[in-house]
């Protein structure tokens, strides 16, 4: 049992006084930096050419522009959008889209607020659900 422990010395001990393998050279780095850098020129280029070739507008715009929006709940939102010359008021809710109201655009003016403001609630409501009604 001895001569087998004896045996097995030499073997560690040429273990023990191996070089550790060399660390990261200075060569890795300079290759993971350019290749950083040709990745994010790649996205730049594609950028810039998604620009030129929409003539300078943003995606989706087409002649539509959102003026404003109030959430009314965690899903549900009014928003008031710009389609050619006139503003739409939206409704939006999970599964379904509404157009509420249509204005004149730039037309926000207190005079409409007062003239339903003179009328009762019961007034209103018959003439909103008229209105919806085929």
């Amino acid at each position: 049992m001895l001569r087998f422990i004896l045996l097995l010395l030499p073997l560690t001990a040429a273990a023990a006084t191996e070089t550790p393998p060399p660390g990261v050279g200075f060569a890795s780095y300079v290759q993971a930096g350019l290749a950083l850098a040709l990745i994010i020129s790649l996205l730049a280029g594609a950028a810039w050419l998604a620009r030129k070739v929409t003539g300078g507008k943003g995606f989706g715009q087409g002649g539509m522009r959102v003026i404003g929006g109030v959430a009314l709940g965690p899903r549900e939102r009014i928003v008031l959008i710009e389609v050619g010359d006139e503003w739409l008021v939206i409704g939006i809710v999970p599964g379904q889209i509404r157009t509420l109201h249509r204005l004149a655009k730039g037309d926000l003016s207190s005079e409409g607020a007062k003239a339903d403001a003179d009328r009762p609630f019961a007034q209103w409501l018959q003439n909103i659900s008229e209105r919806r009604r085929p």
